[in-house]
C-alpha cells in the first residue's frame, strides 16, 4: 500500500491450482509497562496519547505534532527490543517530547509526574527551560 506496511501477494494452491491474495502486515509486539509499584499493564498508544493531550490541553500545538511525538516514543520504545519497561522510562520520554513541543505543557507534565511538593521545584524545572541571557544587559540611561 502507499504507506508500505502491508505487502500484497498473489498466490497459488499446489493442490487445487486455484490462485488467491495474501496480505502481510508487520506485528510488532509493543513492550509491556512496569509500573512504580511492580505491576505490569500493556502498552497503551491512546493513554500515551491522553496524557499529552491533557498537558497539552489549550496550547497552540497542532494535533500532528502530538501524533508524531507519540510515533517517536513508540519508535524509540520498539528500538530498546526490551520485552518490558519501566513507566519512568516513558515518563521522561514523553517530557523530551513535550520540552520540545510546549514549555507550559512540560511544566504542567513535570508538575504532575515528579510529584513537586513546593515551589522551589516549580522554580527548578522553570529555570531549566527559561532562555539563558547571553550577557549583562546595557543600560540605556
Amino acid at each position: 500500500n502507499e504507506d508500505g506496511d502491508i505487502v500484497r501477494r498473489r498466490r497459488r494452491c499446489l493442490t487445487c491450482d486455484k490462485r488467491f491474495t495474501t496480505y502481510e502486515r508487520v506485528d510488532l509486539k509493543m513492550p509491556q509497562v512496569v509500573k512504580r509499584n511492580g505491576s505490569r499493564a500493556d502498552f497503551s498508544r491512546d493513554k500515551l496519547l491522553g496524557s499529552l493531550s491533557l498537558a497539552l490541553r489549550k496550547r497552540p500545538v497542532m494535533a500532528e505534532s502530538v501524533e508524531a511525538a507519540v510515533d517517536r516514543i513508540e519508535a524509540k520504545l520498539l528500538s530498546l527490543g526490551e520485552r518490558e519497561v519501566a513507566s519512568e522510562l516513558i515518563g521522561e520520554l514523553v517530557m523530551r517530547e513535550l520540552k520540545k513541543l510546549d514549555k507550559v505543557a512540560y511544566i504542567r507534565f513535570a508538575s504532575v509526574y515528579r510529584a513537586f511538593e513546593d515551589v522551589d521545584e516549580f522554580s527548578e524545572v522553570i529555570r531549566e527551560v527559561s532562555p539563558r541571557p547571553r550577557g549583562r544587559p546595557r543600560s540605556t540611561s
